[in-house]
């Protein structure tokens, strides 16, 4: 088990055939910041 608080494992997702994240993983430790930088419709709503 991780002492991660947040954990996320091969994540992907698809709007309709488009791929907007594919097979993603990673973890976030008590105490840690992570932060998502992009252009703008880069899809980091996604």
């Amino acid at each position: 088990m991780s002492n991660a608080k947040i954990e996320v494992s091969n994540l992907t997702l698809k709007y309709g055939d488009a791929l907007a994240v594919d097979n993603v993983s990673f973890s976030v430790a008590k105490g840690e910041c992570l932060t998502i930088l992009g252009a703008n419709g880069a899809g980091k709503s996604s």
